[in-house]
């Protein structure tokens, strides 16, 4: 095998890597986040989530991909851990397609998608055809790769030493090593199996020998999700290690059938003569028959995997800290739109409670000075400005990737929100100020200002209140009553100012505590304002 037959392998393997990754970024951009909705609607019966992971993975040739995306989901809180257990079941069904679809010769027509598809996206200029079309293309790249690996290694065929080597996996301890390893490594059980495919249509392999070797391939495949999973929550992690308890199960119990049962001959008699079908038959003998065995016991999976990682005791919430954005590193697209969206509405939400306890311990410590409700203001000001200054880059490096339309509405749209949360949090440090000046300068308010001060706050928490609701879908519904709670501001603000002013005339009230007040009342109307523009905001988002 010389230098030009290794190039070609290489190359074969990155068209086959490149494909499949063509294949992701064209479902991402067609389904984006319906992902989310699919998964949602569909995953709470373990039959339709093991289908819906089948399906979903025969799409993008890749289990891995489908793996990731899963852990992303739990991560971000899409998906709960038991329906996590029917998709990994259903996407190592769905892996054998590749194998399939390699034993019927789909190759020999493969150029044909790629032209299809390249043709398409060159052609068109419609958004959702060019989407369509990169899974096309990308479908017939990833077969020419195959060819060309296939082609690579046929001088192997007169390598004596490679030969030995080959027949020395009949040791199921190493068959299933050097499956697993090599897996690890590309990161790809579908490119795995193919080129065990391409070595067995040359006759280097028997398939006594070969079937260790793709169970390990199996178990090798889960390092992608392994590595995804790496800094993600607990019950992400907990995702790889179902997906991990499955293949080693499942490679127990198949080891043990081929050792004691004529299985690698019944396979063999299926389809005799043809190694090629025979290994991808094998291969998906071995997901369905690990799936129905396991079927049953999918809850106590995850159960079990509860038991390996236990939850953490450390509570860390005063630390600065994203709670719920987790920057995904993948190599795989599928989801992580819908599982971007999700981290960066539910991080907005936790800055928006925090900005609303702040205008209240504002308003409470202007009401009546108090030590630790001022500190606190000023400590969560300070967490307020790190999710300000956190989320807008984590949105900003989203900004750069492949999202559809409707996601980056979204995404832009939560970008100007933390805007004007960040503003509001400012206005309520701003009426704590007040407050130290109040201390300094010995001055009170009266018990007619200290009631208006105390329904300036309940009107600003109850326009913070109503934002809450605009993930619920009714954003039009939000937008009208922030209107009204708008006007009302400006109307109180309006009232209040009169009263001052006669207050003042009056001679009832100091001039000092009388500009406090004046300021009180523009960061009052003004934190109504900010409020009316996320509501504007949540509109447009849709």
């Amino acid at each position: 095998m010389g230098i030009t037959d290794i190039l070609s392998l290489l190359g074969g393997l990155a068209l086959f890597l490149f494909g499949m990754q063509t294949m992701s970024n064209g479902l991402e951009a067609a389904a984006g986040n319906k992902m989310k909705s699919i998964l949602e609607k569909l995953t709470s019966n373990r039959i339709m989530g093991v289908f819906v992971g089948a399906v979903i993975t025969a799409v993008i040739q890749s289990s891995s991909a489908t793996t990731v995306m899963v852990v992303g989901f739990v991560n971000s809180g899409l998906m709960t851990l038991n329906q996590a257990v029917w998709i990994i079941m259903g996407a190592n069904i769905g892996t054998t397609i590749t194998g399939q679809l390699i034993a019927l010769d789909i190759g020999a027509i493969a150029p044909l998608f790629a032209i299809i598809g390249v043709g398409a996206i060159m052609f068109s200029k419609s958004e959702k055809v060019h989407h369509i079309s990169g899974i096309i293309a990308g479908l017939g790249i990833l077969f020419i790769g195959m060819d060309m690996m296939g082609a690579a290694m046929e001088p192997l065929q007169e390598s004596e030493a490679f030969l030995n080597l080959m027949t020395q996996f009949s040791n199921p301890l190493l068959g299933i090593l050097v499956g697993a390893v090599f897996t690890a490594v590309i990161q790809s059980s579908s490119a795995s199996v193919g080129i065990l495919q391409a070595l067995a249509a040359t006759g280097m392999i028997p398939l006594e020998s070969a079937v260790y070797v793709l169970f390990g391939q199996n178990i090798g495949t889960c390092i992608t999700a392994v590595l995804a999973s790496i800094g993600t929550k607990v019950n992400a992690r907990r995702t790889t290690v179902i997906h991990l308890m499955f293949n080693i199960i499942g490679t127990t119990i198949f080891t043990i059938i081929c050792m004691t049962t004529p299985y690698v001959h019944l396979v063999e008699s299926i389809t005799p003569g043809d190694p090629v079908a025979q290994i991808a038959n094998a291969h998906t003998i071995f997901n369905i028959v690990t799936t129905l065995i396991l079927l049953p016991f999918g809850n106590y999976m995850a159960r079990a995997a509860e038991r390996i990682l236990p939850d953490s005791k450390k509570e860390d919430d005063e630390d600065l800290r994203l709670k719920y954005i987790r920057p995904f590193d993948s190599s795989y697209s599928v989801g992580n739109s819908a599982i971007a969206v999700t981290q960066v509405k539910d991080e907005v939400n936790r800055m928006l409670d925090m900005v609303s306890k702040n205008i209240g311990d504002a308003f409470d410590t202007l009401i009546k000075y108090d030590e630790k409700s001022r500190q606190k203001v000023e400590e969560r000001e300070e967490y307020i400005d790190y999710l300000n200054k956190g989320i807008s880059e984590y949105i900003v490096s989203l900004m750069s990737g492949e999202m559809n339309a409707d996601d980056s509405r979204k995404i832009n749209g939560y970008y100007a929100i933390i805007s004007n949360l960040e503003r509001i949090g400012d206005h309520a440090t701003n009426i704590a100020e007040y407050a130290d000046d109040m201390k300094k300068w010995d001055l009170q308010f009266s018990d007619n200002v200290l009631d208006e001060l105390e329904e300036m706050k309940k009107q600003c928490i109850a326009s913070l209140k109503n934002l809450k609701n605009a993930d619920s879908g009714d954003a039009q519904k939000v937008l009208s009553q922030a209107e009204i709670l708008e006007q009302q501001t400006d109307d109180m603000r309006d009232k209040y100012f009169k009263k001052q002013m006669q207050r003042l005339k009056k001679g009832k009230c100091k001039p000092q505590s009388g500009i406090v007040f004046s300021e009180v009342l523009t960061d009052f109307e003004r934190m109504g304002d900010h409020a009316l523009n996320i509501a504007q905001q949540y509109k447009e988002m849709g």
